[in-house]
Order: C-alpha cells, then structure tokens, then sequence
C-alpha cells in the first residue's frame, strides 16, 4: 500500500514549553561537569553545527536509517512535504558520534532541540554505540511512529518522486539526499538502501549525480 502525503491540518508545531521540557527530561541525570556523546546518521555527518572535541564511527544496533520521516519545513511544505532520515525500529546502522565539551552542552543541546524536534516526530534516547575505541552512550533522536510524520514504506520510485519534487526552506529534498550519500562515502560509510535511493533519483536529476 502506498504512503499518502499528510494533509496540512495533521501538523503541529511544539510550544517552547513542550520543547524545552523534552530536553531538561533528557538531560535530567547529567552532571555538568560530564562530556557527552551526540550519534549522527544523516545531516548531522555533514552539517553538525556544533563544536565537538572528538569524533568517531559509531554503530548503533537495533535501529537502520531510513527516509521515513516527512518533512513540511525544512525539506518540504505541508502541501508538498519532502522525506529526511529517521532511524527506525531494526538492524543497524553506521554513523558518527561526536563528543560534546561539557561546557558546551547546555547551549548545544538548545540548538538540537530547536533543530530536531519542532514538532516531536524524534523520541531523544541515550543509546549505547559501538566505536574503535570503545563503547560509548550517546544522544540518539530515534523515530517516534506515534506521530502523523511517520512513513512506515513507500515504493522506491514513489519515494524518489516525492524527494525530487520537496523543496522547503533549508532548499531541495533532492538536495539533502544527495548529500547525506556524499556525507557517508567520505565517511567509508556503505549503506546499500542510499546507493538504490540515490540510483533512482537520478531518472529526475542526472547532472546532480555525476
């Protein structure tokens, strides 16, 4: 069965109350003078905007990247909504994970809720990674499936079309694919799902893939 577009109306934005309460409940047991790790799978590999003092390749079990998450702001409207990645429920997947000062935490975790979660589709975990230097947990926004901006399937060339025709205000949906691809090949990050992605995309935008 194929995934239909949310209606305008379905879309609600977090107050500042409810975004800021979901972030002082995630950082409830942090002690400040602790560092803490933040786990990156899509645009946060290639745009963080963030200072970090260390970064490494992560695996996180039981969750894979996925295009299931609409986006009716920054890569779409709520008439033409655009697909960003979420991490949903099974398998794996390879990302990055950075390291936060702690000094820094209070500010960019400001940052990352505003950025993240403006309307509560990503449920924020403390996840454990696995990393060449060893184990670390760290700030996971997982797919919630309880909220409207869930995409649990769509065909591949239905899931092509919608990326191709989303533009929102952070620009092309089109574009935010491309790049997240590029972010995981220089990263030496294989993932087989992207590379089918991105190899049907290119029937809508040829000169953007070569």
């Amino acid at each position: 069965m194929n995934a239909i577009a949310p209606t305008p109306t379905a879309f609600r934005i977090l107050s500042d109350d409810e975004r800021n309460r979901s972030m002082y409940d995630c950082l409830r047991d942090w002690q400040t003078d602790q560092d803490v790790w933040v786990y990156g799978y899509g645009s946060l590999i290639w745009r963080p905007e963030f200072s970090f003092v260390e970064r490494r390749s992560a695996l996180l079990q039981g969750y894979h990247r996925a295009l299931c998450l609409w986006s009716r702001i920054n890569r779409g409207t709520p008439e033409q909504p655009g697909l960003v990645f979420g991490l949903d429920q099974g398998g794996d997947c390879h990302g990055v994970a950075f390291r936060i000062a702690a000094a820094e935490v209070p500010h960019t975790f400001e940052a990352l809720w505003r950025r993240e979660m403006p309307s509560g589709a990503y449920t924020p975990l403390w996840l454990p990674c696995v990393t060449d230097q060893g184990p670390v947990q760290a700030l996971t926004f997982v797919m919630n499936r309880h909220t409207d901006a869930y995409v649990p399937s769509m065909p591949l060339k239905q899931l092509a079309d919608v990326v191709h025709r989303a533009h929102g205000i952070n620009g092309p949906c089109i574009e935010y694919v491309l790049e997240t691809a590029d972010a995981l090949k220089q990263s030496k990050i294989v993932d087989t799902k992207l590379e089918q992605i991105v190899h049907a995309l290119q029937h809508y935008a040829p000169t953007l893939l070569t």
